[in-house]
């Protein structure tokens, strides 16, 4: 009897290095697409070691009109750009400057704004804006690149938190829960539609929620990364052999 189905591709490398190294090859192949494609790439960020590592690898990538390219963000904490918990910075350092992508295409999330629903919903004006939406009403971006947290979370999608049920807004405010700092998060419905969304998992403490994930039935609720599953364009899976449980 089947119990696991792992939609998409799934890419296990030996290590995290070589998930850094597949993610940046992948990404670079994305954004050239959109480039070759519609004349701008727009994508989406998250924070994390391992993203941080493919981010950096990603800057050195030949043929990218870096020119062309926006930057968004899949979420961020409720810190100043300048904290070293600020996904902000860790792409800012690790590809925004190194590739020299111009400071007006790079949309960073105000999630340090004092009125976070208001922040919100200036975010997904901005959203709009720049990214067309797609067949079912929301912005289309041509990358989102996803990790998954140890309770399953993935962007700030978290267990038990009603933020997984919003299909009537593309970016929301996250209360502080738990010990963890407000933040900002693209919904479901953005991360349903983009073109390309690619998930990074380092480590044998992935193990356990890719399991979940990867489930033929589950609770989103419990496990919100669950969502992914249903994106309607292309997904990758990269994870090294420790998340995979190989070894």
């Amino acid at each position: 009897m089947i119990t696991k189905v792992v939609p998409g591709l799934l890419i296990a490398a030996q290590d995290g290095d070589g998930v850094a190294k597949e993610a940046s090859a992948r990404m670079g192949r994305i954004i050239r697409d959109a480039i070759g494609r519609s004349g701008v790439a727009n994508i989406a960020l998250s924070g994390g070691d391992t993203p941080r590592a493919a981010y950096a690898r990603l800057a050195k990538e030949e043929g990218i009109f870096w020119n062309k390219v926006r930057v968004f963000w899949v979420d961020e904490r409720a810190v100043a750009p300048t904290d070293d918990r600020s996904n902000y910075k860790h792409a800012k350092e690790s590809l925004i400057d190194p590739a020299k992508i111009a400071a007006d295409h790079v949309h960073r999330m105000p999630a340090d704004a004092k009125d976070l629903d208001a922040a919100a919903r200036e975010y997904e004006a901005l959203l709009k804006k720049h990214v067309a939406a797609g067949k079912h009403g929301a912005p289309q971006l041509d990358l989102v690149v996803l990790g998954i947290g140890e309770d399953g979370h993935t962007a700030s999608l978290f267990p038990g938190l009603p933020t997984i049920d919003i299909t009537d807004r593309f970016v929301a405010a996250v209360p502080a829960h738990d010990n963890l700092e407000p933040r900002l998060t693209l919904t479901v419905p953005v991360i349903e539609e983009t073109r390309n969304a690619i998930v990074l998992a380092v480590g044998s403490k992935k193990a356990a929620p890719l399991e979940k994930v990867w489930a033929t039935s589950g609770d989103v609720h419990k496990t919100p990364a669950r969502i992914v599953r249903d994106v309607r364009g292309s997904l990758a899976w990269l994870i090294d052999k420790a998340a995979g449980g190989i070894g």
